[in-house]
């Protein structure tokens, strides 16, 4: 009996077979769908009492209250783009402020440098 050997030492198992034999998952979507029945229709859920379908990649509102939504949408849309034209404006004038504080912050170093300096040659002459 060894102190430190392994003494469990399992078989290797044998590769797997196929999950299933059949060549259904083989096949594309419309035929599986005729052949194993799977019809879901378009999905649909309600959201605060307004019920919306799925179609061609949107939701769309299944009630009646398609005018109300259209102008709430283009309203929304166009507060959107004054938000964001006015958010690049800001942008901008921030840019602008950091390249101003950048060189005032250069200027205000290099004319530290040139004081020091004269305050050295002063200092010499004396």
């Amino acid at each position: 009996m060894p102190l430190f050997g392994n003494s469990f030492s399992p078989k290797k198992t044998p590769p797997r077979k196929w999950a299933s034999l059949s060549n259904l998952h083989l096949l594309d979507r419309s035929t599986r769908e005729i052949e194993l029945g799977l019809e879901y229709g378009t999905p649909t859920m309600n959201l605060a009492g307004q019920s919306l379908k799925f179609e061609n990649g949107q939701w769309v509102s299944e009630s009646g209250s398609f005018l109300g939504d259209r102008r709430e949408l283009q309203r929304l849309r166009k507060r959107n783009q004054q938000l964001e034209e006015e958010n690049n404006l800001l942008r901008l004038k921030v840019d602008i402020l950091l390249d101003m504080l950048s060189e005032t912050t250069a200027e205000s170093h290099l004319m530290e440098k040139e004081l020091e300096e004269l305050k050295q040659h002063s200092r010499k002459k004396k």
